[in-house]
């Protein structure tokens, strides 16, 4: 995989993104706090499966630009996956995403299911499935946390970004994480206004919830074939909660549970992830 980061200008932003490989196109979408560094330990082998696999820096992370709007819904993260794979040429592609790049793959998927061969979430079920009640806050406390601007922002920051520190720790209690990978993301955060764009995805989260438009497309019914991976030590997503989820999905749906596995499962358990996830996909040339 070339360590080169390559940039695009899509849906009036330039989107910074990784490539792998030559084939149908696999996007892969990160999350918080990680980047599409995150994806490092599975790009090879995807692509030496027949695949391109491009994995963007979502809008805010560095080195991507930063919206002059601070428009991070989940809405406009799935039209930009969209865009970026049309500029890219690709009309029709395979989507994976992680925590946010999650939500990003569930709003594309609803906005153009045509467009989206195989959809493939990690760590996050399907939106219709979970509560947004104080059950949900005492399990991630972070997204109260992260509502208060600045103060927010200090929170996170002081101590040279601990929290990041503590949220690997909690959320992913098994994993023991390979020296400088926390750094690595750490070191996008410390950029000029990007630790205040990864905490407005979450302002936005709660500005959405309260718009009709938004909601009804979070909570639409997927028809797009899904497989959703998730971490039995997931410390941050109560797993019992994909229980609810098939509901949720009018079209084929799988999930795979890795039990020790945390919020990180891609990472932490990368061999079984590629495998379970080829195993979902089947042979490049079908989705040629």
């Amino acid at each position: 995989m070339s360590n080169d980061i390559k940039s695009i200008r899509v849906n009036g932003l330039e989107l910074a993104y990784l490539e792998a490989g030559s084939g149908p196109l696999i996007m892969l979408l990160h999350g918080f706090p990680d980047t599409a560094h995150g994806y490092a330990g599975v790009m090879p082998v995807l692509a030496a499966a027949g695949y391109r696999v491009v994995a963007p820096f979502l809008r805010g992370y560095f080195p991507s630009a930063i919206p002059a709007d601070a428009d991070y819904s989940a809405r406009t993260l799935g039209e930009d996956a969209l865009a970026l794979a049309r500029a890219l040429g690709h009309e029709r592609f395979i989507l994976v995403g992680h925590d946010w790049g999650a939500l990003a793959a569930y709003a594309a998927a609803s906005l153009a299911p045509e467009r989206i061969a195989r959809l493939v979430t990690i760590a996050i079920p399907h939106p219709r499935s979970i509560p947004l009640d104080p059950r949900l806050f005492w399990r991630a406390p972070h997204f109260l946390l992260f509502q208060f601007g600045r103060l927010s922002e200090w929170m996170v920051a002081r101590h040279d970004l601990a929290y990041i520190d503590h949220l690997y720790a909690y959320w992913s209690p098994n994993w023991r994480v390979p020296a400088g990978e926390i750094e690595a993301a750490k070191a996008g955060l410390r950029q000029p206004g990007r630790l205040r764009a990864a905490l407005g995805y979450y302002h936005c989260l709660i500005t959405d919830a309260r718009d009709p438009g938004k909601l009804a497309l979070a909570r639409r019914r997927m028809v797009v074939p899904t497989l959703a991976f998730a971490g039995g030590s997931d410390g941050a997503l109560d797993v019992s909660l994909y229980e609810r989820t098939p509901e949720a999905f009018s079209g084929p749906y799988e999930v795979a549970i890795f039990g020790r596995a945390g919020h990180f499962l891609h990472r932490e358990e990368p061999e079984g992830f590629v495998t379970r996830l080829l195993g979902f996909l089947g042979p490049a040339s079908a989705h040629s």
